[in-house]
């Protein structure tokens, strides 16, 4: 689902989620894993803008306060 709503193919978000070590939420044995969106979605932002993306999720967490504060 995240892969449609990004615009993106299923293995690039994989290797999003391994090269940036993107929280994934516990699911059920042999459901689909599942990924943070906003912390997919922050990386996506970052790699759009040209920005270095943040090594960590809480990282991009800060990074999401920081253009949410600027935004207001």
């Amino acid at each position: 689902m995240a892969a449609a709503r990004l615009g993106r193919s299923a293995v690039t978000i994989r290797q999003w989620a391994r090269r940036y070590d993107v929280r994934r939420f516990d699911a059920r044995a042999g459901a689909a894993v599942v990924y943070d969106f906003a912390d997919l979605a922050t990386i996506e932002g970052c790699i759009w803008r040209g920005d270095p993306v943040p090594a960590t999720p809480e990282g991009r967490d800060e990074l999401r306060a920081e253009l949410a504060t600027a935004a207001a």
